[in-house]
């Protein structure tokens, strides 16, 4: 089961990928500064997440402006989301969860996608400089994409 509004989310450590460096990343360290956004997709380079993660850096100037960092999950490793980053020349950080804790903790673990075991779903968390959720979404069809308009809502109502 998924994250509820107004709970507190889950902190985690993993390995932040910038298209060129490797490096930690803990959740509760990067809070108090800006409104987060968490978008876990499927698999780097398929179709639908390329255009998700693609629609996020169209839209990163309005994100900065609402005072939000965006970062995209995903299980893939951090080599292969290094060269997602420089392929679609995405301007922000992706996370790897290549061992499917964060996915999990999140509840958005598939378990069985077109028989790939442990794929994380569609999702999108909001979270305040606090860490609590104000947003979250989440798709059992992995063709969906997200309401763009509804993050950027949330984001101007925290602003």
């Amino acid at each position: 089961m998924s994250l509820k509004l107004n709970q507190k989310a889950p902190d985690f450590t993993t390995k932040a990928c910038d298209g060129e460096k490797i490096e930690e990343f803990t959740l509760s360290k990067e809070l108090g500064k800006e409104n987060i956004v968490l978008a876990f997709f499927p698999l780097a380079f398929s179709p639908v997440c390329t255009t998700e993660m693609c629609s996020f850096r169209d839209s990163l100037a309005q994100f900065n402006s609402l005072k939000a960092r965006v970062y995209g999950i995903s299980v893939d490793s951090p080599f292969t989301l290094n060269a997602f980053i420089k392929a679609n020349n995405l301007k922000f950080q992706l996370l790897t969860d290549f061992n499917k804790e964060i996915s999990r903790a999140y509840g958005v673990l598939h378990e069985d996608l077109m028989g790939l075991k442990g794929v994380a779903k569609r999702s999108v968390f909001v979270l305040d400089k606090n860490g609590v959720v104000r947003y979250h979404w989440v798709s059992d069809d992995p063709r969906q994409l997200p309401d763009f308009e509804a993050i950027r809502a949330t984001l101007q109502g925290l602003s």
